[in-house]
């Protein structure tokens, strides 16, 4: 059932519906860019970065009602988006939430990776190597993606907005997050290149050129984490 007051159908065909696209240049809220939920709909808008990509989740969150089920994928938690991160965390509407983030960012903020496994369940935090910023948003029927440049809080800048309902591409990233295996404990560099499948795509000379194997302490300590590069600085600015 949905139940959601702005949801532009409450009944989906057998057919598919042909894609309603819409583009939108934001400097409102995000759900004014975004506008009624409805079946098969497509949005892309550019911002000044005046709403996040937690903002645009929230709205379709709310839209769809209690028991979404949801993912978030993040490079990095700066201090500055905790908060924005506990809009999630303590919601008690969910029927399941899953962070798909960088080992960087895991190392970085295990106090907030404990957070989330509190909230969610031992399985809902999948280590990789990343810089995607998605969110996906699945309740009966619907299903709902969206990707964009910004981060998980609002910044001043232009960024880059997408959503989309149903189609190709919330079943690719469905099942590229499905593959991802949970690490736990002592995990290595290996483990998460292994797991990301970066191996089928580079090779050990592109590896040491960005650094990665050549800071990678072997007993698998955190200590080459120091010099990876974060937003607003080396990690352990």
């Amino acid at each position: 059932m949905r139940n959601g007051w702005w949801l532009m159908l409450e009944n989906r065909s057998g057919a598919p519906a042909a894609r309603r696209k819409r583009a939108v240049e934001s400097f409102g809220a995000a759900s004014e860019a975004i506008g009624p939920l409805a079946e098969g709909m497509s949005v892309f808008a550019v911002t000044r970065g005046q709403w996040s990509m937690i903002d645009a989740l929230l709205y379709v969150i709310d839209g769809l009602g209690g028991g979404c089920h949801l993912s978030v994928w993040t490079w990095t938690i700066a201090d500055y988006e905790v908060q924005s991160l506990g809009r999630l965390l303590y919601r008690e509407d969910l029927a399941g939430a899953t962070l798909v983030i960088d080992m960087a960012a895991d190392k970085k903020r295990p106090d907030l990776m404990a957070q989330w496994r509190k909230a969610f369940g031992a399985d809902s935090v999948k280590i990789c190597r990343s810089h995607a910023k998605l969110a996906r948003v699945w309740k009966g029927d619907w299903r709902f993606l969206l990707r964009g440049s910004m981060n998980l809080n609002f910044n001043p800048r232009f960024e880059q907005f997408d959503l989309t309902e149903g189609g190709a591409d919330f079943d690719l990233v469905t099942g590229i997050e499905n593959d991802l295996p949970v690490l736990r404990g002592k995990y290595t560099f290996e483990d998460v290149a292994q797991a990301s499948k970066l191996r089928r795509s580079f090779g050990d000379d592109v590896m040491l050129g960005f650094g990665d194997l050549a800071q990678f302490s072997p007993d698998g300590d955190a200590a080459w984490l120091s010099d990876l590069p974060v937003e607003g600085g080396l990690l352990n600015e």
